[in-house]
């Protein structure tokens, strides 16, 4: 065989070798992107099955005798509109405020200002270290925060990671853009509004998502600060979840006093086991939209805000 020959044949194995490869490395990426998604497929498809096949355990991979009798029965439970526009309300305004305040605090740090290293330190280093439970709730009680919608707002607003990865992705920003507007009479909160924050998007993504599903899935400040307290008008989505998935039988006797169904046709639809899986669906389908919506800002923000440059 020729020295051509060998380097053909060198680079058929070659190929072979990449392709196989290739092959392999999506099969791994299919399959583990199956593992992630059958528990949230499993849990759909209990909440639409029959209750009895469910019960059994004969629902595996295909819903079975399809209802969404669960759905409209959990809804009409009095506490659960309230408890999900509580939860919407917190959501919303405190990623707006959260995410304005993170990215405007980062952009004041790569700012000269009297101390600036001393109030970035300051702030960094309460990401470590705690007061604690008990001394928290004093000062939330103490300024008013307790039985109070603020205390969903307020505790959110500075959050040192958020600020840091922000401060990060400012400083990649080339200064002459700003300078150019100073030039033309812009002063901090203009250059911020007009410059800086339409550049930061990815970033502002990045932040927007973080805190966004860390409001809707936050149960324990509704628990510590307001029901405690007898505050009930604060309840969130995600506390009902807790409290019924904890208290399952409670849910379903509100279920069966507030439907309009034959009871005996509840108990046909309904058990301990599909109403915690309905709530938790209901909980999680909102997180599930918002992730791919936010995806392509979600990526690119969290490479460029990680490392300077």
């Amino acid at each position: 065989m020729t020295h051509d020959g060998k380097v053909i044949t060198h680079k058929r194995k070659e190929s072979m070798r990449s392709r196989l490869f290739t092959v392999m490395t999506y099969v791994l990426f299919i399959l583990f992107a199956l593992v992630c998604i059958y528990p949230f497929w499993y849990i759909f498809i209990c909440t639409i099955s029959s209750n009895a096949l469910v019960n059994k355990g004969e629902i595996f991979l295909w819903p079975r005798e399809i209802h969404f009798t669960n759905y409209s029965l959990i809804f009409n439970i009095e506490a659960m509109i309230p408890a999900a526009l509580m939860s919407l309300y917190r959501t919303v305004l405190g990623t707006v405020c959260t995410t304005l305040v993170s990215v405007y605090m980062g952009y004041l740090f790569t700012k000269p200002m009297w101390g600036r290293k001393f109030w970035y330190r300051f702030i960094v280093i309460t990401q470590y270290f705690s007061a604690g439970l008990i001394p928290t709730f004093l000062i939330y009680h103490n300024i008013g925060l307790t039985r109070s919608f603020w205390v969903y707002i307020l505790p959110w607003l500075i959050i040192p990671f958020y600020i840091i990865v922000s401060k990060t992705y400012i400083e990649s920003i080339p200064p002459s853009l700003e300078e150019s507007a100073k030039v033309d009479g812009a002063g901090l909160l203009t250059s911020f509004f007009r410059i800086i924050f339409p550049l930061s998007m990815p970033i502002v993504a990045t932040v927007a998502i973080w805190i966004a599903v860390a409001q809707w899935n936050s149960f324990y400040d509704t628990l510590m600060y307001n029901v405690n307290l007898g505050s009930n008008q604060y309840n969130t989505l995600q506390y009902v979840l807790y409290k019924y998935v904890s208290k399952t039988n409670t849910l379903l006797s509100e279920i069966r006093a507030n439907a309009s169904v034959n009871p005996d046709d509840i108990q046909k639809l309904m058990n301990p086991t599909t109403v915690q899986m309905t709530v938790a669906m209901i909980v999680t389908i909102p997180v599930l939209f918002v992730y791919p919506i936010f995806q392509k800002h979600f990526t690119k923000g969290i490479m460029l805000g990680a490392v300077k440059g």
